[in-house]
């Protein structure tokens, strides 16, 4: 429940925050006649999205098990691949992407006659992407648990996610975007790691992958997977009771240069010209 409820609230904030520097923006400039075409954009992607998920969870409910085992390997390797790009890219756009997104409303409506499609598109554009990272992202949790819990984790952030846009659209609300980002980061970055490590075993099940099977440890009788604090590790770091050494060796070979390279990137600079 807990890594469906971050992701949710951290696509959510990013989101939000893209849509709401654009709707305080018009509001600050006397612009706010162009909102429902910013809102239009956004309802689009959202529902799309929606879409999305429901006809790939269906689709991959319609398979062989041997089939549904590959897909979620395939699908657990696509959320490493959008969480990993995610994380990076968001922490070098958390210092710069208010100046950007007034820059760009800037553009549109030098273009005067295609502003309500530029700002559509605008919004479309930021919630798509983020509401398809959380497509994929999902998928690959509520595969790996079937539960109650994760829908409602990921309700629960997204609630979340959209009551912090208010305030910060609305309330004047200011977080530390870049601290929140940093830590955020981080764990997502365990989260991916342990989805890495899940594809793996999955691709096992499927009978495709077969080397280095040995098991490493086996905390079976001290931890095992279906405890309470082992369900909750499974969740958030993808914890097993008794991974073999591919498990293993994926997980760190993935973690480690991943949280280098994360913590020594630096966010990108404000473009020449832009207020912040």
């Amino acid at each position: 429940m807990i890594v469906p409820f971050l992701i949710m609230l951290r696509e959510g904030i990013e989101a939000a925050l893209i849509v709401g520097i654009v709707a305080s923006y018009l509001a600050q400039t006397g612009r706010r006649a162009w909102m429902p075409a910013v809102w239009v954009g956004a309802a689009v992607a959202a529902a799309m999205c929606l879409a999305i998920g429901v006809a790939l969870n269906w689709l991959s409910a319609e398979f062989p098990q041997r089939l549904q085992e590959m897909i979620e390997a395939a699908i657990g390797m696509i959320a490493v691949v959008v969480l990993t790009g995610m994380v990076f890219w968001m922490k070098r756009a958390a210092k710069s992407i208010g100046a950007t997104m007034r820059t760009s409303i800037e553009a549109a409506f030098d273009r005067s006659a295609d502003t309500g499609w530029a700002l559509a598109a605008m919004a479309f554009f930021a919630v798509a992407r983020e509401g398809l990272e959380s497509v994929f992202f999902l998928l690959a949790t509520f595969q790996q648990d079937v539960g109650i819990a994760a829908p409602i984790g990921a309700v629960a952030g997204l609630v979340v996610a959209v009551g912090f846009g208010a305030a910060i659209t609305y309330g004047g609300v200011r977080i530390d975007l870049k601290l929140f980002f940093r830590w955020t980061g981080i764990l997502i970055l365990f989260v991916a790691a342990g989805l890495l490590a899940g594809s793996i075993r999955a691709l096992h099940e499927a009978g495709i992958w077969n080397g280095w099977q040995a098991v490493v440890f086996d905390l079976s009788g001290v931890l095992p997977s279906d405890s309470v604090l082992g369900t909750l590790l499974g969740g958030m770091f993808g914890y097993q009771e008794a991974p073999t050494v591919s498990e293993v060796g994926v997980y760190l070979a993935y973690l480690l240069p991943a949280l280098v390279l994360f913590v020594s990137a630096r966010p990108a600079a404000i473009p020449a010209g832009a207020k912040r």
